[in-house]
């Protein structure tokens, strides 16, 4: 973990100074207060991330009846388990006594959650189902002490979920992208990895890294050589224009090249961040891979490669990058001020066979290696930014588009909450 130094004499005061000046200094990086700031980063907890649709898992990783698998946000921990009744929940992992959590373990099955502490005991759906000794309590209702939950929705076998119970459905802004993604068919696909990076940086700058392409043609070189998006549009139009003028009838999709944005401040609701678009592939690239070539059998109902790639946004934590032969979904979650997990996950058919159809490292390897560059140069960014000499400079208008619209997004809540 890295240590920086925070300011003694935060307060609400200053936070609403800075984002007065940051409004107003539009087009700029922003000031590194947002990024050192303890105040700031509970804000960010209360009003943006736990008010936002963020992805918690993938229904085949809880397939059954009592099997769950725990999503860790902040200081808090989350229960994605499938109850008796075969519902998907979401349970906070915080007894309703005195507080301890009632499940360890990072994933597995259970058919009920028991606190370590007095014994409590939980049923899957989240009541309580005894509560030692407590009927010597006047009045005790095991009805009114079950754990606590947050909203859940479940599309495309991806499991989100939301802590604010007045939240927006997340499921109408997603229907504008039904037919890019339901082409991949991730209901029936199957995870072939996954792997959190620990990001020794706060959350922002991990985000903020993903939104933009600026970085791409030096920092990622085997990504560069085959996307067309670490060039500005002008540079690769044709190349992307006659892929979409192929696309529907290479892969079979009706819109499959669809363009949807709806994102921060365009979202319908608060958190319900929904995009799409498809880029192209340099001419002899059709996935990818460390050599730009097919590693797995193709993906749902696509039937050939058209030379593109699907750009998605679920929510303004969530991305996926699909590719007809296997799909990357990123997923950023502040730890601490310091610390961001970094989920990757990469999905192949359902019916592949590992070993067979496709070798896990093969599938792996680009988004491994950029990921991990990706790690090396927001340390480096954050370590820079943080310094006291740092002064924002300006956003490029094109390549960092994507991440001025975050910031808009970012300081006009913050400062509505403030």
């Amino acid at each position: 973990m890295k240590f920086i130094a925070t300011d003694v004499d935060d307060s609400a005061t200053k936070m609403a100074q800075k984002l007065e000046e940051s409004i107003a200094n539009h087009g700029r990086a922003m000031d590194p207060y947002f990024y050192r700031s303890h105040l700031v980063y509970q804000r960010e907890l209360d009003q943006l991330i736990f008010r936002s649709w963020l992805y918690a898992g993938h229904i085949s990783e809880i397939p059954d009846s009592g099997d769950y698998l725990l999503f860790e946000i902040g200081e808090d921990s989350l229960i994605i388990v499938r109850d008796d009744d075969g519902q998907v929940r979401c349970l906070m992992n915080v007894c309703r006594h005195r507080g301890a959590r009632v499940c360890e373990e990072a994933s597995g099955k259970r058919k009920t959650f028991v606190c370590p502490y007095h014994g409590w005991v939980y049923r899957t759906d989240g009541s309580l189902k005894a509560a030692r000794d407590m009927e010597m309590l006047e009045g005790f209702d095991t009805s009114n002490h079950g754990l606590k939950q947050a909203r859940v929705q479940v599309h495309m076998g991806m499991i989100f979920i939301n802590c604010d119970p007045e939240a927006e459905d997340f499921l109408p802004a997603l229907e504008p992208l039904q037919a890019p993604l339901g082409a991949y068919d991730l209901e029936n696909a199957k995870i072939a990895h996954k792997q959190t990076y620990k990001v020794d940086a706060n959350w922002k700058f991990v985000l903020e890294n993903y939104l933009e392409c600026y970085h791409c043609a030096t920092s990622h070189r085997a990504y560069a050589r085959m996307h067309t998006l670490k060039d500005l549009y002008c540079k690769v139009e044709d190349v992307v224009q006659a892929m979409l003028d192929r696309t529907e009838e290479v892969t079979g999709i009706p819109g499959m090249g669809k363009e949807h944005y709806a994102i921060f401040n365009d979202a319908k609701g608060f958190g319900c961040c929904a995009y799409t678009s498809r880029y192209g592939l340099f001419d002899g690239y059709l996935t990818g891979s460390e050599d730009g070539q097919p590693v797995a059998p193709l993906m749902g109902n696509i039937q050939g490669y058209d030379g593109g790639a699907g750009d998605f946004q679920l929510g303004p934590l969530t991305f996926m990058l699909n590719y007809p032969d296997h799909c990357v979904l990123y997923r950023f979650i502040p730890r601490s001020l310091t610390s961001t997990d970094m989920e990757v996950v990469w999905f192949v058919r359902g019916d592949a066979v590992e070993g067979t159809d496709y070798e896990r490292d093969k599938v792996t390897w680009l988004w491994h290696h950029t990921t991990m560059e990706d790690e090396y140069i927001i340390n480096r960014n954050s370590e820079g930014a943080n310094s006291r000499f740092f002064e924002p400079g300006p956003y490029h208008p094109e390549y960092e588009e994507t991440l001025q619209h975050f910031v808009e997004w970012y300081l006009k809540n913050l400062s509505e909450a403030a």
